[in-house]
Formats: C-alpha cells, sequence, structure tokens
C-alpha cells in the first residue's frame, strides 16, 4: 500500500492512497482525512485504506484523479518525532579516519542517534532555503521508517512489528555549522534544519523480498545537478537494522505512533576515492561530506565544494523492475531571503 499527503487541507495536509504505479491517487475522508490520524488508529484504518489501494490498481475505482508529486507535502507534514540514526559505520568511520581518529569499540554495539527538528519538514520538490552558500549545504540520502505506538523498552521483535511505512530522506545539514555547535558539547540545531522526505510512504509488504531482517536490500539512487552521484544498496554494511534502532530510542520513553526513525547516510564499504566513485566504477556516495572525507583522506584536502545556490539533488529509489518505488525527492537550493518561509511549504 502507497499513501500520500496533499498539501491541501491545512498544516497536515490531505491523506490519499496513491496506486502502485504513482499514476492515481484517490481521496479518502471516510477512513481518515491526515496520515496521523491513520496511524493512531492503524487497526481500524488499514484494512479499509487497503481495500482503496486495491480499487486503484485494478481500474475499479470511481473517484481515481491524475497523482502529481509536486503537489505533495512529506506522507508526514509535521511529526510527534524525528529521530536519525547512524547505522552506517563505514560513514563515521570516515569522518574519524578524515581528521586522524579511530572509531571508539562501543560504536559497533550502540547506535549513534539524534533528535531532528520535526515541527515541520520540507515537500519533496520543495527548496532547501539556507540563507548563506558559507553554511556548507549539503544532502543526505536515507531510508526511514514510520511506527506506530511503541512501548518504553520494548524488544526487538516488538519493534519490528511496529513498522508501518518506509520513506525516504533527504536529511538536509548545514557543514559549516556543525563543529562550532558539536563543540558546545550540546548537539545539533542549526546545522540541521528542515528535512524532506519521498512524496510517497510505502508498507513493508510493498518492498517483497528487497525487505528482510528490517534492512532494505535496493540500491539508492542520488543524482547532483543531473549526474548520477550514488548508488550505495541501502541493506549493505547496514551495522543497526531499524529494529534495533527503535528498540534504542525507545529505551527510556515511550515512541507514540507517527514517530519517524531514519537509518542516517546510506554507506558501503568501498576502496580508494579513485574506485569508490560511479565514474570510476564503485557505488557512490549518498552526501558530499562523504566524498570529500574520501578526498581528504587521499589528498590531504577536500576538492568537491558544498551545494551552491540553484544546485539540485534528487534521490530515488527503484525495484527490481525499473519502476519508482517512493517517488523521487527532488530539492533545489535557493537563498532563505528570496522566498517566504510559508511559501516555502
Amino acid at each position: 500500500m502507497k499513501l500520500a499527503t496533499l498539501k491541501s487541507g491545512g498544516r497536515d495536509g490531505t491523506l490519499v492512497v496513491v496506486n502502485c504505479d504513482l499514476s492515481l491517487y484517490q481521496r479518502v475522508p471516510g477512513i481518515a482525512t491526515t496520515l496521523q490520524q491513520a496511524l493512531e488508529n492503524w487497526d481500524r484504518c488499514e484494512a479499509d485504506l487497503r481495500q482503496v489501494y486495491d480499487a486503484l490498481n485494478e481500474g475499479s475505482s470511481n473517484h481515481a484523479l491524475p497523482f502529481d508529486p509536486t503537489a505533495c507535502h512529506a506522507p508526514l507534514p509535521r511529526a510527534y518525532q524525528w529521530a536519525d540514526g547512524s547505522a552506517y559505520l563505514n560513514h563515521v568511520e570516515l569522518v574519524r579516519k578524515a581528521r586522524g581518529a579511530e572509531l571508539p569499540a562501543e560504536f559497533y554495539s550502540d547506535p549513534l542517534i539524534y533528535q531532528g527538528g520535526s515541527d515541520s519538514f520540507i515537500g519533496p520538490r520543495d527548496p532547501i532555503l539556507a540563507g548563506s552558500e558559507a553554511w556548507g549545504i549539503d544532502f543526505e540520502a536515507e531510508v526511514a521508517v514510520v511506527t506506530g505506538d511503541v512501548a518504553m523498552s520494548a524488544a526487538a521483535d516488538e519493534c519490528t512489528r511496529s513498522i508501518r511505512l518506509l520513506m525516504l530522506v533527504n536529511d538536509v545539514s548545514l557543514r559549516g555549522l556543525i563543529p562550532t555547535e558539536l563543540a558546545k558539547g550540546f548537539g545539533f540545531f542549526q546545522s540541521k534544519p528542515a528535512s524532506a522526505f519521498s512524496p510517497v510512504a510505502v508498507t513493508p509488504d510493498e518492498l517483497g523480498e528487497a525487505w528482510h531482517d528490517n534492512k532494505l536490500y535496493l540500491p539508492l539512487r542520488v543524482a547532483l545537478n543531473g549526474k548520477p552521484f550514488g548508488r550505495p544498496n541501502a541493506g549493505v554494511d547496514m551495522t543497526f537494522d531499524f529494529a534495533q534502532l527503535i528498540a534504542h530510542a525507545a529505551r527510556t520513553r515511550e515512541l507514540e505512533a507517527g514517530s519517524i526513525i531514519g537509518s542516517g547516510t546510506v554507506s558501503n564499504k568501498q576502496g580508494d576515492l579513485w574506485g569508490s566513485s560511479i565514474d570510476h566504477g564503485g557505488v557512490g556516495y549518498c552526501c558530499l561530506a562523504e566524498l570529500r572525507m574520501y578526498e581528504t583522506i587521499e589528498q590531504g584536502k577536500p576538492v568537491t565544494p558544498f551545494m551552491a545556490y540553484g544546485d539540485r539533488v534528487r534521490i530515488e529509489m527503484l525495484d527490481a523492475s525499473g519502476a519508482t518505488i517512493f517517488g523521487a525527492i527532488e530539492n533545489e537550493v535557493a537563498q532563505a531571503n528570496q522566498l517566504s518561509v510559508v511559501g516555502a511549504k
């Protein structure tokens, strides 16, 4: 089943069911008006939503309309919880190696996670607003899950059963602001602005054999300004699976229905810089920072710049037949003072 949220209907938008090939949608006001409402009443709503989904795929719906991803919010335009992990330790190892530091042993047993801002997200085709290119504007291509209610200290199998939906994420980072913030010892805030999510969220069964062991084994495709930049497999080299990330987040608190848990930047282990880029036969990268870390390790300094105004990133995942699963995230960087905040949502 595939679900999306249209920008009509106020801050939380309007829930719609989208067919498998993302060509048609149907509003479902008699079932739930928002995705948050559906998640809070999942046991009651799921079967009815699936009936609509089946009718759309069979061509028997009398209320189908053409689906346009540019009309979409993030599936959850705002959420009670957005917690992003760092499940791909290859990415963390590169960060450490680039500055000549070893990875602490506990990183292999205790997931990294931070709490992001969730009061508003960027739509899948909306701009990334930044006040200055000097902020070091970067994208981070990730996978995320949306949970139902999770009890405090829930076991991993309970966490597996809590996974309702999956989405793609562009976790925007302002690299130039991160060092000063982390030096204060109090974590990210200004350096982690609003994230963007894919037009559509899907139930795990839509992923078939690609979804197993609480990981999604498909390439995450990233293009920068129309040129292939990355295609690492999201299930490979994922040190902590989604059930482990959820359990870690819920260790000392409940997670409410509609909580979003991110994987962190998808990253596969590779050889040197020249072997790791797509141009040289590698799988590439899911953020500019990772490429710059390879450059630092091999050349003594980063060469590739961060994003500038007008740069565009595209993030997408295709199934085995080459069809898009979640629709594409396409965000262009724009100067903040050229657009109103309200107009950008």
